[in-house]
């Protein structure tokens, strides 16, 4: 292979990644594929309404919701970089799957978690249980998509070199995120006179601060142990070296 097409090679794909990304193969029918998921789960909030559709906030005083919208928008931008090859609209993919994956995993584990606890603590009693496919295209496949477009279709997180702090900036984001959904959710409530998941009205302020910054830690975690996959699956870049597995190659 000439250094002209390894140069093309290493400019179009980073070393690790299993799949070309962007294109117009692969990658571009997997964020088809998500897209038309999201779509579906968006149609039915819009054809099943229900109070929370009338209410201050609409859907999005869900994190299940807010989630959905921020990997509609990520899958959005990963589709257009496929279409036109843009290593900006890539890299901007990348940057907000470091949000959207995370997010997703801490809503599929938190809502079947609780939901086997208890279906009350996650719907409330008026309201009916989702369809099957429906509750899946809400909590789990975004999680799916999300995981499997981080590990096969995108560079590693961070690409090197590695900020040193990035762990610790990563805890901070995500214990911002955290908070900031819960003064959106204490607005929705001061306005509609109700929490958009029952749990919430059976803990005191305490406890939901508390509730609030473990969600943070967890979605770092969720996010660290996606990175650690990540490696498992694709190797792992140190500076100028690429290792896969045993072997170790130059860039």
């Amino acid at each position: 292979m000439s250094a002209f097409r390894v140069a093309d090679e290493l400019k179009r794909r980073h070393p690790l990644q299993r799949l070309d990304a962007p294109s117009k193969g692969i990658s571009g029918a997997a964020h088809v594929i998500g897209l038309v998921s999201f779509y579906r789960s968006f149609k039915f909030l819009v054809d099943n309404p229900n109070i929370i559709n009338y209410s201050f906030g609409w859907h999005l005083q869900y994190l299940t919701v807010l989630g959905l919208s921020i990997s509609t928008t990520c899958f959005t931008i990963g589709l257009l970089a496929d279409m036109t090859s843009s290593q900006q609209l890539f890299t901007l993919k990348n940057y907000l799957a470091l949000v959207a994956a995370p997010i997703e995993i801490i809503i599929s584990m938190l809502y079947w978690g609780l939901r086997a606890i208890d279906r009350e603590l996650v719907i409330p009693p008026d309201l009916p249980t989702p369809p099957v496919m429906a509750d899946l295209g809400f909590h789990l496949f975004p999680t799916l998509l999300l995981s499997l477009d981080a590990l096969f279709l995108s560079p590693p997180w961070p690409t090197s070199p590695i900020n040193p702090r990035a762990s610790t900036l990563s805890l901070m984001i995500s214990t911002a995120i955290a908070f900031l959904y819960w003064f959106w959710i204490e607005l929705c409530h001061s306005r509609n006179g109700f929490y958009p998941y029952p749990i919430f009205a059976l803990l005191n302020t305490t406890q939901r601060i508390g509730l609030f910054a473990l969600s943070g830690v967890a979605m770092w975690a969720a996010g660290a142990g996606l990175r650690w996959c990540y490696r498992v699956v694709n190797g792992i870049e140190r500076d100028t070296v690429i290792e896969h597995g045993e072997d170790k190659k130059s860039k």
